[in-house]
């Protein structure tokens, strides 16, 4: 019977060992997935904002322009332009800040700490460019309305047109602004979304070794 005691309690050694080992390997794993995800995340982003950059180069009109720089609007649009990228660039930082901690994470409890900052930033990231995606259409709206000479005949038939024309202006602006949102929104869901679902999972995982 001493002998069968002592057999047991080296197999609960050894069950023990092993069990760690493999806690260990899929920390492991876990940890490299979390780290490439979050190192995806902010190279879509500089993608992203380097894309936007080159849209806001290439997109000019002479005249309409000529406008807004008579009104001073122009310069308005610039601070906002400025401000806006130094936000968006926080943002990527943030990321890389993330990216760096999380590929030097030697804790379960650390990695998943990093792993809902980081979600927390992505959904934070994407809600800022949706109030910006708004804001900039109802801004280009009115800029549009107002500066545009191309669009002053149309102008005229509203403000001659009634409070019909007037409502029936503002219900298309607003349908197709619905769309644009959502439009983005999808863009977000699937451009980052797959992302995410990866650093739920890691996350859960993580939960069950930590526990």
């Amino acid at each position: 019977m001493e002998e069968l005691d002592l057999l047991k309690k080296d197999w609960k050694k050894n069950e023990n060992s092993f069990r760690q080992v493999s806690e260990n390997e899929i920390y492991k794993m876990i940890h490299e997935n979390s780290s490439s995800v979050v190192k995806w995340i902010m190279i879509i982003g500089i993608i992203e904002f380097l894309f936007w950059i080159g849209i806001n180069l290439i997109s000019n009109s002479d005249d309409y322009f000529k406008n807004l720089e008579a009104g001073n609007i122009l310069l308005y649009m610039k601070i906002f332009g400025y401000v806006n990228s130094a936000i968006i660039i926080f943002f990527i930082y943030q990321f890389y800040k993330n990216y760096v901690v999380i590929s030097t994470t030697d804790s379960t409890r650390t990695l998943m700490k990093n792993i809902l900052k980081t979600r927390k930033a992505v959904n934070t990231y994407v809600w800022y460019n949706l109030i910006v995606v708004f804001l900039s259409f109802i801004t280009g709206i009115l800029l549009a309305y107002f500066c545009n000479p191309e669009i002053a005949p149309m102008r005229d038939k509203i403000e001659h047109g009634g409070t019909a024309m007037a409502l029936g202006f503002i219900g298309g602006s607003l349908f197709i602004l619905a769309i644009l949102i959502t439009l983005v929104w999808l863009f977000y869901k699937l451009l980052y979304g797959f992302l995410m679902k990866k650093l739920q999972r890691n996350y859960q995982e993580l939960k069950k070794i930590d526990l």
